[in-house]
């Protein structure tokens, strides 16, 4: 029986400590996966379209994606997937420090598939990556794309 790859996983994000704390829960927690950063929207969609540098990209099972960032923010980032027939299935999650109620009705109505907000604290920032892992990689059943075309 074949090995299953690790699961995908494109961290968008733009601040430096939030990309360092999201890495290292990742790292300590269980779950075999390989976690790729970029760092603002338009490194974000060249990444999904594997477009320059990013050619060979893997294509990633979900996607951690903050709101405010230089050059592209992740309205217009969510906007630009959900709409793009190629990338609609990828789920993505926005990961953000706001709880501002027009953040999160404009992230659903951009099609978000969930809406969580940032924690500051290490220990719940891991607590958070364990419980998205289990849902995401142990509950929910993911688009077959993703895992076909790795194999």
């Amino acid at each position: 029986m074949a090995a299953t790859p690790p699961f995908e996983i494109l961290l968008v994000e733009d601040n430096a400590g939030d990309i360092r704390l999201a890495l290292e829960a990742f790292k300590e927690a269980e779950l075999p996966k390989h976690v790729n950063v970029v760092r603002d929207g338009v490194e974000a969609l060249a990444y999904l379209r594997r477009e320059g540098v990013y050619n060979r990209a893997p294509r990633p099972d979900l996607v951690l994606l903050d709101l405010n960032m230089p050059k592209m923010d992740g309205r217009e980032v969510l906007r630009d997937v959900k709409s793009d027939p190629e990338l609609k299935m990828i789920p993505i999650i926005v990961l953000t420090t706001s709880v501002a109620p027009t953040d999160i009705v404009r992230s659903y109505d951009l099609h978000a598939n969930c809406y969580i907000q940032k924690p500051a604290d290490y220990d719940e920032f891991l607590d958070l990556v364990r419980q998205i892992e289990t849902l995401w990689f142990d509950v929910i059943q993911l688009p077959p794309i993703t895992r076909e075309a790795a194999a």
